[in-house]
């Protein structure tokens, strides 16, 4: 058996870096790694997990879109979220309530659907999120 330690990074393709600097850097504000590698791959700390912002056609893959939803993160407040990447102009699908979580889904520069997300119920076990 192959012991997995964690995961390390989870790629997220896109069309245009800056663009997508802009995006996750300034807009969600997403701490830029020191370590990331280059210029085509620029590496995000999102609490537990690394986003490897990425251009694919420089690391010799297709451009696809991530599958929507592929992506979610957590955010204290769903709706104030909502209202500050309304007010910086990207478009924001409509938040829904599920009764034991929030969300809501946003579209990135290259067109991936990323879920912004709060769990505020309990879990069946009584942990809280």
């Amino acid at each position: 058996m192959i012991e997995i330690q964690r995961v390390d990074y989870v790629c997220v393709p896109v069309t245009d870096i800056e663009d997508a600097k802009r995006f996750y850097g300034e807009v969600l504000g997403l701490a830029e790694s020191p370590n990331s590698p280059g210029d085509d791959w620029i590496e995000y700390e999102a609490g537990n997990v690394t986003l490897a912002v990425m251009t694919p056609h420089t690391h010799d893959y297709e451009f696809t879109e991530l599958p929507p939803a592929t992506l979610a993160l957590r955010v204290p407040d769903v709706a104030e979220a909502r209202e500050k990447l309304e007010a910086a102009g990207l478009e924001i699908g409509e938040m829904w309530d599920s009764g034991k979580c929030q969300g809501v889904g946003v579209t990135d520069p290259a067109g991936n659907r990323i879920l912004l997300h709060h769990r505020y119920a309990p879990y069946p076990d009584g942990s809280l999120p």
